[in-house]
């Protein structure tokens, strides 16, 4: 059963939130995937956003870009974490999303994450769920030390060879 919800209004938001997947993937989250848009299609997204805690998701995490309504009205009608992943836009730079999703009015809270931030978001989504899973903990802990060592043998290659090829 999956745990997380990850949602976006397009699939042209596909390339941020795989990115979340996989992350997810990685620290061995159960996820669920979905395309909805709230604006073309409000009843089978308030359907969704209503039932996904009976179905046992515990955190949300909505990718949107634009007008950015996606995160908000899931966290208007889902009682646990949403967290909003703004989207770059062509016009804006993907400031209207940000600026969107972190306006939220008081009482309707969304953790926002920056701008095509997918991977900070399943880690933040990986965090809350952590709070009372401690395998989870662990495996969050092994991440950091991970992405740690990673830095020190890169920076080592540079130190050894004066050159680092991306």
């Amino acid at each position: 059963m999956a745990t997380v919800s990850i949602v976006m209004g397009s699939d042209s938001d596909m390339p941020v939130m795989k990115k979340a997947a996989e992350t997810l993937d990685e620290l061995g989250i159960s996820y669920e995937m979905r395309i909805i848009s709230a604006h073309r299609e409000p009843d089978v997204f308030f359907d969704y956003a209503k039932t996904a805690e009976s179905r046992g998701i515990k955190v949300i995490i909505a990718g949107a870009g634009m007008a950015a309504h996606l995160p908000g009205m899931c966290a208007a009608l889902f009682p646990l974490p949403v967290i909003g992943i703004p989207m770059h836009t062509t016009s804006l730079g993907g400031r209207d999303s940000l600026y969107s999703i972190v306006q939220m009015p008081s009482g309707i809270p969304v953790a926002t994450v920056a701008i095509n931030g997918g991977k900070n978001a399943a880690i933040l989504a990986a965090k809350i769920l952590a709070v009372s899973d401690p395998d989870l903990r662990a495996r969050l802990k092994e991440y950091s030390e991970n992405m740690k060592k990673s830095v020190e043998e890169k920076d080592a290659r540079l130190q050894e060879t004066g050159v680092y090829n991306y």
